[in-house]
């Protein structure tokens, strides 16, 4: 088994601020707009694109919430382990607005096609679009793509993207490990 590292600190952060400023191509003032991360790993890069848009671009307001799609998932009957379900927290209205899920890696859509069906429970949004930091090109089940990526990848099938994050795993950076 190795590692290889894609993507280091500096660079992710240097993502970070591209997708930051797309958003604000595309959402302003963010007046309309509410981030959604995606319970567990996609809240860590949905905070910290809320902290930059707020620190750096000086976005006075972001509506920023957490989904838990864990019994959304079409495979969460499938385990062998029983599922712990993380929390929901969204304490604003999605009728209406602009939402952009965020997630660490899109690897076969599942994940997010859970989290279309998991965000109807909070309305009808005007409009969806997902944010990724790592897209895995040729990994998808369903046709989902990003609207906003921060790297893509070509992996096979027996090689793995494992994102880290500071606040969770003592370091920002972005692993291929394969297994073999």
């Amino acid at each position: 088994m190795g590692n290889k590292i894609l993507l280091n600190s500096r660079e992710i952060e240097i993502i970070l601020h591209r997708l930051a400023c797309q958003l604000i191509e595309n959402h302003d003032d963010f007046s309309n707009t509410v981030l959604l991360g995606l319970q567990p790993r996609g809240t860590f890069l949905a905070d910290r694109l809320a902290k930059l848009l707020k620190e750096e671009y000086e976005i006075k307001e972001i509506l920023l919430g957490k989904l838990d799609i864990t019994f959304f998932r079409d495979d969460f009957r499938r385990r062998d382990a029983p599922l712990e379900a993380n929390s929901t927290q969204i304490d604003f209205l999605v009728e209406g607005k602009k939402v952009v899920i965020i997630d660490d890696v899109l690897y076969s859509g599942r994940s997010i096609n859970a989290s279309l069906a998991a965000l109807q429970s909070y309305g009808r949004p005007e409009q969806i679009e997902l944010l990724v930091l790592i897209d895995r090109r040729f990994s998808r089940h369903l046709p989902i793509q990003p609207d906003y990526r921060g790297r893509q990848v070509d992996v096979i099938n027996n090689e793995k993207v494992s994102v880290h994050w500071n606040e969770n795993d003592t370091e920002d950076a972005v692993y291929l490990t394969t297994n073999n």
